[in-house]
C-alpha cells in the first residue's frame, strides 16, 4: 500500500504522513518544496501542469490524502482560493481516480458549509453555506473530488474545525498568544461552544478512513468531544504557561452593543457564537475522537513555555 500525501510539509500534513509511515504504509510526499530527507518526495505540479505531470504523481500510489491548501492568507483573493482549493483538488482527484486504485481523502473544513457566525451543530447533513472565499473555495474543492469519483464510493472529504497542535497558526495561535499575556479577558465574551481537533487526531482519523473496512461516506465530519467554551480554552492555555486564569466575570450585553456601535457587529456574533461538531458518523465506524481537549491545550501551551522565546 502506498500512500501519496500532498502539502506534506504543512502543519496537518506532516503529521498525517508520519503517522501512515509509523503504521507501516509506504508514503509518497507532494509539496510545493521538496523535502530532501524524504526517500520519495516530489513536487506537487501546478495547478496548470498538464495531465500527465499528475497521472506522473500517482505512479504506484494506491491512496491519495489531500492536505495542501491555501489557508489563512490575508493577501488572497477569491481567484487565488479557487485555485489553489478548487481546481488543485478536481486535477488531483480526476488523476487519482483514473490512476490509483484505492481511496481518496479530502481534508476540507466546517468553512466549506457554514460561517464563522454560525449557531449551532454541524454535521455531514448540514447544509452548505460557505460565507468567506476559503469556505467557498473547500466547498468547491469538495464538489470536483465528487465529480471526478462519480458513482464511486472511494473518496470522502473530511470536515474539520479548527486544529491545535504544536505548528498551528490561525484563530487557536491567535488565542495562543492572548493567553499569554497579563490581560484581564471579560469573560462574556468568551461564552461561546467550540469543537477543536488535534492534529494527531485528524492523523488518526485519516489512517482510519483509509483502513476501515467499510464503505466510505462522501462527507465526514471529525472533532474531539465533547465542545469546550472559548473561556475554558483560555485558561487551559494560561494553566499551561503559568499564568493566572484572570478573566473577569461581566455580562455580555455592554459588550455587545459596544460592539454593534462600533460597527463590529459581525465579529462579536463570530466571537460568541457555538459550533459544535457531531462526529458521531466517523465514531459508528470505529474511529475513536480524542476526549481530553482542554488537557491536550494545556499540555501544548506547557510544551510551548518551555521552548526558547
Amino acid at each position: 500500500m502506498k500512500v501519496l500525501v500532498t502539502g506534506a510539509t504543512g502543519f496537518v500534513g506532516g503529521r498525517i504522513a508520519s503517522h501512515l509511515q509509523a503504521a507501516g504504509m509506504d508514503v509518497r510526499v507532494a509539496s510545493r518544496q521538496l523535502l530532501p530527507a524524504a526517500p520519495d518526495a516530489v513536487l506537487l505540479p501546478a495547478v496548470d501542469a498538464p495531465d500527465e505531470a499528475f497521472a506522473a504523481l500517482m505512479r504506484d500510489a494506491t491512496h491519495v490524502v489531500h492536505c495542501a491548501a491555501l489557508n489563512n492568507d490575508r493577501h488572497a483573493g477569491e481567484a487565488d482560493y479557487q485555485s489553489a482549493n478548487a481546481a488543485l483538488t478536481g486535477r488531483l482527484a480526476k488523476a487519482a481516480a483514473a490512476h490509483a486504485s484505492g481511496r481518496f481523502v479530502y481534508l476540507s473544513s466546517i468553512r466549506a458549509v457554514v460561517g464563522a457566525g454560525f449557531n449551532g451543530t454541524i454535521d455531514e447533513a448540514t447544509p452548505p453555506a460557505p460565507q468567506c472565499a476559503y469556505g467557498r473555495s473547500k466547498r468547491e474543492g469538495e464538489i470536483r473530488m465528487a465529480e471526478a469519483y462519480a458513482g464511486r464510493a472511494d473518496a470522502t472529504a473530511l470536515r474539520l474545525p479548527a486544529v491545535y497542535g504544536e505548528g498551528m497558526k490561525g484563530s487557536m495561535a491567535s488565542l495562543m498568544r492572548l493567553a499569554d499575556t497579563a490581560l484581564p479577558l471579560p469573560s462574556g465574551a468568551l461564552t461561546g461552544m467550540r469543537s477543536l481537533i488535534s492534529a494527531e487526531a485528524v492523523a488518526g482519523a485519516v489512517t482510519h478512513i483509509l483502513t476501515m473496512p467499510a464503505q466510505l461516506h462522501p462527507i465526514y465530519v471529525a472533532s474531539d468531544t465533547p465542545a469546550v467554551a472559548l473561556s475554558e480554552i483560555v485558561i487551559a492555555f494560561r494553566r499551561g504557561l503559568g499564568r493566572p486564569a484572570r478573566l473577569l466575570p461581566m455580562s455580555p450585553y455592554p459588550l455587545r452593543l459596544g460592539a454593534s456601535l462600533l460597527g463590529k457587529g459581525a465579529s462579536w456574533r463570530a466571537l460568541t457564537a457555538s459550533q459544535v461538531c457531531d462526529p458521531s458518523l466517523l465514531a459508528s465506524q470505529g474511529w475513536a475522537p480524542e476526549v481530553d481537549t482542554l488537557g491536550r491545550l494545556e499540555e501544548l501551551a506547557r510544551k510551548m513555555r518551555r521552548q526558547p522565546r
